[in-house]
């Protein structure tokens, strides 16, 4: 009688890390096509301008935008995408001016809205205690 002798199989302890990487790779994908959508605010046209980069001493300046209808939205002190008054916009920048005193103030004016309203918004947030204010273009 022949007799045939098994091979008993070798166990394989590596773990298979393909279907990892296919996982990370498609999350990968969804992240950067997900992430320009995640800009938050008003949707302007900043004008085009050659200046260099403010130096950011607070990582978390104020915006104020104008858009092209000459509406004012703030990004503190309640819903950023929520059109504000005049008055409004100058009791929260004072009341962030009286905790910080040193916070960047910038303005976000549509490149369509009429310069008159930019340079009062200014005017604006001067009078509630603004030592400078910033001008936001791409």
């Amino acid at each position: 009688m022949i007799r045939r002798h098994k091979k008993k199989r070798k166990l394989n302890s590596d773990i298979n890390v393909v279907p990892y990487i296919d996982v990370m790779m498609v999350l990968l994908v969804i992240f950067m096509i997900t992430a320009p959508m995640l800009t938050q605010g008003v949707n302007v046209d900043l004008p085009k301008a050659s200046a260099e980069p403010v130096d950011d001493k607070d990582n978390e300046p104020v915006i104020v935008t104008v858009d092209a209808e000459g509406q004012y939205y703030i990004d503190v002190g309640g819903d950023p995408k929520q059109a504000v008054t005049a008055d409004v916009v100058q009791d929260r920048v004072a009341k962030v001016l009286a905790t910080n005193p040193q916070k960047m103030l910038l303005v976000r004016g549509d490149k369509d809205v009429n310069y008159d309203t930019v340079v009062q918004l200014m005017v604006l947030l001067q009078q509630a205690g603004a030592p400078s204010v910033g001008l936001v273009t791409e």
